[in-house]
């Protein structure tokens, strides 16, 4: 009888991303000291198969976005060699802070539908 392979990596790679992501928060909560970098909250986190780079994607509550992400891309190493202490993996990822714009592009959104629902009129229900 031949042995089934495994599904290897992708499990993995989602369960290292999402260790990435909790440990990331919290470092950049409590050890980076950039002005720059306001009230914070990691999106989500995506690892190169090879595990050599992870884009991190960010929002932010109130701040400058682009101030923010060169910050945040200023203190990458310090925030990977950090990780690199807490996590039990051979490469710990280069990290690139990238600026996520979905909750923006979805305020857009709804004040259009809104926008279009309130000029449509009673009459044409």
């Amino acid at each position: 009888m031949a042995k089934k392979p495994k599904p290897a990596a992708p499990q993995r790679s989602f369960k290292v991303a999402d260790q990435i992501q909790r440990d990331l928060a919290e470092l950049i909560a409590r050890e980076l000291k950039d002005p720059r970098v306001g009230m914070v909250t990691l999106q989500s986190v995506e690892v190169t198969p090879d595990y050599a780079h992870a884009k991190v994607y960010f929002s932010l509550l109130v701040g400058d976005p682009d101030a923010t992400q060169e910050a945040l891309n200023q203190g990458a190493g310090f925030l990977r060699n950090a990780l690199f202490k807490r996590l039990h993996i051979h490469t710990v990822p280069t990290l690139h802070f990238i600026y996520d714009r979905t909750q923006e592009r979805a305020a857009d959104m709804n004040a259009l539908i809104a926008k279009a629902v309130a000029s449509r009129g009673p009459e044409q229900d």
